[in-house]
């Protein structure tokens, strides 16, 4: 291994205020262990994205950084624009000032001392390191079942996504400039970032419980997630809807056939229950079919229009500060 390389931490906040400064704290002693190791560069910093809370998460982030600007930075989004837009946002901000980047959340669920593994296989040649749980003991039962099976659910729509892995990973710098590439608004980067390919590997670790704050993917946030995710990177629920289709079409002339020889038989009965049973099934099926439509027309929308996915307020820098020290000069 050469010289050190610049690592910087992508953390996205949403009224973390009650966190924060624990994380700060933690993520702290975990780079200047990095750096006594030589595993990362002096030069390298923690990016706190500020995505339009509505507590004090943003004078904290300024208040680190006013501290310690040669370790703290700060990002303001102008409003709250989702994680995954404020994760790309950091990103892409961080793009061509670090050989590399790792993306976390701030509420300390993730294991902080994966970093050093993730860093390890990075100088492996490794591209991308995936954070991935070991197991899901701090989940409920709810949480634990649900999560499965919206990984093999994704895994049967077609979607390339790594099993247990949320937001928690390293990309290099290479990563990070094609990652650029990908312009929809619809974001969904578990999707995303294994598509652009490279090297990759993953490190396990066990998921802690939050220390303090509230989670801020409530059930439908996840099931919201969940259906951006399908939609985004699969076109496997219009190929079903053709399939229901034509079987129901099969069904329907086999029951044409069946309602001919019992009215030739003399045998029919007319019940009103099998009808409206008929009536509400196939009305359900209908609307159901084009709700996936519309979901899938609801995103073209979306693409078509090319609004900015995110828009920032401020950036908070000590390269900034040098660039101004020296047009003062």
């Amino acid at each position: 291994m050469g010289s050190p390389e610049i690592l910087y931490m992508v953390v996205p906040c949403y009224d973390e205020q009650d966190v924060l400064r624990e994380t700060a704290g933690q993520l702290k002693n975990k780079y200047s262990t990095l750096i006594s190791q030589g595993l990362i560069s002096e030069k390298s910093r923690i990016l706190f994205v500020n995505d339009g809370s509505a507590d004090g998460t943003w004078e904290i982030i300024r208040s680190l950084h006013e501290a310690e600007p040669e370790l703290f930075s700060g990002l303001s989004l102008a409003r709250n624009s989702g994680h995954q837009n404020a994760v790309l946002a950091g990103l892409m901000t961080v793009k061509d000032i670090c050989d590399m980047c790792i993306t976390m959340d701030a509420d300390l669920q993730d294991d902080i001392n994966a970093v050093d593994e993730m860093v390890k296989k990075y100088y492996e040649g490794n591209q991308v390191v995936y954070g991935v749980r070991s197991q899901r003991k701090t989940d409920s039962f709810f949480k634990r079942s649900t999560a499965q099976f919206f990984y093999k659910f994704m895994s049967f729509m077609g979607a390339e996504v790594v099993y247990n892995h949320a937001d928690f990973r390293l990309m290099s710098r290479r990563v990070l400039n094609e990652l650029a590439g990908f312009r929809e608004v619809n974001l969904f980067l578990r999707g995303m970032v294994p598509l652009i390919g490279f090297k990759s590997c993953s490190v396990y670790y066990e998921r802690h419980e939050r220390i303090a704050g509230k989670s801020k993917y409530p059930l439908g946030k996840m099931l919201s997630f969940a259906v951006n995710g399908i939609t985004s990177f699969s076109t496997k629920p219009l190929k079903l809807i053709t399939t229901l289709g034509f079987v129901m079409s099969l069904a329907s002339i086999f029951a044409f056939i069946w309602a001919f020889i019992a009215k030739i038989g003399g045998f029919s009965e007319h019940g009103w229950s099998s009808t409206m049973c008929s009536i509400w099934l196939i009305g359900g099926l209908q609307l159901f079919c084009l709700g996936i439509i519309g979901e899938y027309i609801g995103k073209i929308y979306a693409e078509v229009k090319q609004r900015p996915r995110y828009i920032v307020e401020e950036f908070l820098s000590d390269t900034n500060k040098k660039e101004e020290n020296n047009d003062l000069q």
